[in-house]
């Protein structure tokens, strides 16, 4: 399950996607390095503003549209895989509520918060992707959690997915004594 998202090229395409998805808005350039760009929009207005820079950095690059998941808890989870066998190296807990790029924010590891029934759900679908994408190595999945309202229990997003190592493996085998980088 994702945030509703689109890809544009322009500001006439991001304002159209725009009035499907709806406000609040993640909007950032492809294919940048920690976030460059990225912004949270409210309105038709900030959007337009916004796009003029997004399209000079991401040039050729579509700009990435995500509807902003208010009040959701970001969460890494870092995996290690051969082609058969997943394992979970660390979930970590964003301190930040999500929209905050991953490298600025603080994190804890393991998840403080969450209840073991979450905990659970993000360890296998994070197997469950590293299968279908046949990774062999190291892998980190970024998810949002978003309360749901009725059952309040957390509703699981996919916010990106990374067939690589990603800056918080130094970080997971540190905190769990798992030197997961030498073993992929």
């Amino acid at each position: 399950r994702q945030p509703d998202n689109a890809l544009c090229r322009s500001e006439k395409e991001a304002i159209e996607k725009a009035e499907e998805l709806g406000f609040p808005l993640v909007i950032r350039p492809s294919y940048v390095l920690g976030g460059q760009g990225m912004e949270i929009v409210q309105t038709i207005d900030e959007m337009k503003s916004y796009m003029t820079r997004a399209i000079e950095v991401s040039g050729k690059n579509p700009v990435l549209l995500d509807r902003y998941l208010k009040g959701a808890l970001e969460i890494d989870v870092d995996a290690l895989a051969d082609g058969k066998d997943v394992y979970i190296a660390g979930i970590m807990e964003h301190i930040e509520e999500a929209g905050i790029h991953s490298g600025d924010s603080a994190c804890v590891l393991p998840p403080h918060s969450l209840p073991f029934k979450t905990v659970k759900e993000l360890e296998q679908q994070t197997v469950k992707l590293a299968k279908a994408l046949k990774v062999k190595g190291l892998m980190n999945v970024q998810y949002a959690l978003k309360r749901n309202k009725e059952t309040g229990e957390y509703d699981v997003f996919i916010l990106e997915v990374n067939p690589r190592a990603s800056r918080t493996v130094p970080f997971v085998a540190k905190a769990t004594g798992v030197q997961v980088a030498k073993i992929a």
